[in-house]
């Protein structure tokens, strides 16, 4: 084991945290905030961890630059400004801190929730402008009131049990977890409209992904009852700002209480001239405790990631040994891809999963394997909070059952995974294998066997198959100004019906408006963009 370690703090972490290094005789601690890219990148090499913030932009080229790099430790939980593919490629393990701030998250929903239900910022401005305009502040009591919880993870639960405390009624959406789990909790389980309709409270709590993306449009607005009251401390781009605006201006909407926005910091954004707005910063996790807290996890985490005493929280890589990795890293990627196409195309309405390996594949560690097709399967549903150490966890904790088998006897491939899902008494399946022992292919979707290329921006077609189809779609995507790069075809005879699937890997992502132009052509039963 190698005498000493150097590490570079790029951004403040907290003396607790630091103490932690500096109790470690082999590792050196550096501590240099505020670096230009330019010297980050002249000094990057001399180290081999990095702690950040959100502050330090760890790009591609200057993890490259990094040649002793082993770890990189993110204190908090998105990892976007870590180029993750350059590290993965790299060998160099990226650590985050998923559960740091799920209290002080929950405790600025609240602050928030009261703060719109009482127009208390509202209220202390006034009072600070020499007013006393009691009658222009009457509020709304919390008690008896329905609180609509959109995404039930760890910040959601922890709503949910203070809100309880107040006397509210819990609706609680996520259609990736198990209804048991949600009454245990003492809440309601609800699908998306209901919850909508009913609540007199909304707050969000779901990842910033394609399927959430303004997940609060005008058709959800719509829905919603006269003088409802919206709270965003999860991510900005959940709900149209534009539409949130129009909504607060005719009244349908009567409060919002905004901590993150599409844009930040939110220069000129409108919804910054209405009363009726409050917002704050993006201070969810802004807490003594929760920074305190997530500078002495990530500390430990890189620490023991040094030390070899193990790999915590690991976003790109399971902890396997580096010879293994070698050997199974495209089936890693493969696992993970063929788990995040299902979940895509399908939808995460799963609670069963089962996963065969067959071939020599068989003969690996399959653990590593298993964890790579949940973390792809959860990763669409759940985003930067899922990684290879806790995705099992989060499976069970959303009442998704996981179960693996394996076979040494060559099926329609030589050596494959596939992986069944159980859905609302549907099951889907794919089957994935590697061409050359490197390149990934998942090569059938339930009856269709294909050649597709998981990678990049996949557009998936299901359609009749008459003459004139892939004219038309070439057609449409041409004029459209979408290139084709690869294409593969299945075909399949149900009675006296002939079905096709098309798969089309695009050099440029497929527009909103493309994709409808596509569903309008008679012959597609339905066409959906696929992200890798």
């Amino acid at each position: 084991m190698k005498s000493n370690f150097k590490v570079l703090i790029s951004d403040p972490l907290g003396e607790r945290g630091l103490e932690v290094f500096k109790k470690e005789p082999q590792i050196t601690v550096d501590v240099r905030s505020g670096l230009s890219p330019q010297e980050l990148k002249k000094i990057v090499a001399d180290y081999d961890a990095i702690v950040v913030r959100s502050g330090t932009h760890l790009t591609g080229e200057i993890i490259k630059a990094a040649a002793r790099l082993k770890v990189i430790g993110r204190a908090g939980v998105g990892v976007d400004n870590v180029d993750l593919d350059a590290a993965t490629k790299q060998g160099v393990i990226v650590m985050n801190t998923p559960e740091g701030n799920t209290i002080s998250t929950s405790e600025h929903t609240m602050s928030l929730l009261m703060a719109l239900a009482r127009n208390i910022p509202q209220a202390h401005a006034s009072v600070r402008a020499g007013e006393w305009k009691r009658a222009h502040f009457v509020g709304a009591e919390l008690n008896g009131k329905t609180l609509g919880i959109v995404g039930f993870g760890r910040i959601g639960r922890e709503v949910a049990v203070r809100a309880n405390a107040f006397g509210m009624r819990v609706l609680a959406y996520d259609p990736f977890i198990a209804k048991e789990n949600l009454r245990q909790l003492g809440v309601e389980f609800s699908d998306f409209e209901l919850l909508l309709k009913t609540s007199d409270f909304i707050t969000l709590h779901v990842p910033l992904t394609d399927t959430t993306k303004n997940i609060i449009n005008e058709k959800a607005i719509q829905m919603m009852k006269q003088g409802v009251f919206l709270i965003n401390c999860a991510r900005g781009g959940l709900i149209d700002e534009k539409v949130l605006y129009d909504a607060l201006k005719s009244g349908h909407v009567r409060g919002a209480a905004l901590d993150v926005f599409e844009k930040e910091p939110p220069d000129k954004n409108p919804l910054l001239s209405l009363n009726q707005v409050v917002v704050t910063p993006h201070l969810g996790a802004a807490t003594q405790e929760a920074q305190e807290n997530v500078g002495i996890s990530v500390a430990h985490q890189v620490v023991d990631a040094l030390l070899e005493r193990g790999i915590r929280n690991a976003v790109n890589l399971p902890s396997v040994d580096f010879e293994t990795m070698k050997v199974l890293k495209p089936w890693l990627i493969l696992a993970e891809r063929l788990g995040s196409m299902q979940a895509q195309l399908f939808g995460g309405g799963f609670r069963e999963v089962s996963i065969r390996y067959g071939g020599e594949v068989a003969n690996f560690n399959l653990a590593p394997l298993t964890i790579a097709v949940i973390k792809g399967l959860l990763t669409p549903i759940c985003g930067e909070t899922v990684n290879y150490v806790n995705a099992p966890a989060i499976a069970k904790e959303r009442g998704i059952t996981v179960s693996e088998s394996k076979t040494t006897q060559a099926e329609d491939f030589t050596t494959f995974i596939t992986v069944e899902v159980m859905m609302d008494h549907q099951k889907n399946l794919m089957m994935g294998t590697l061409f050359g022992n490197q390149d990934p292919r998942i090569v059938r979707i339930n009856e269709f066997f294909l050649e597709v290329i998981p990678k990049g921006d996949v557009l998936v077609i299901h359609n009749e198959d008459k003459p004139g189809v892939v004219g038309g779609v070439g057609t449409i995507l041409g004029k459209n100004k979408v290139n084709i790069a690869e294409m593969t075809l299945g075909r399949v005879v149900k009675g006296a019906k002939t079905f096709a699937m098309t798969v089309i890997n695009t050099d440029e992502a497929v527009p909103a408006h493309v994709l409808k132009e596509l569903k309008a052509f008679s012959p597609i039963i339905d066409a959906k963009v696929i992200k890798f």
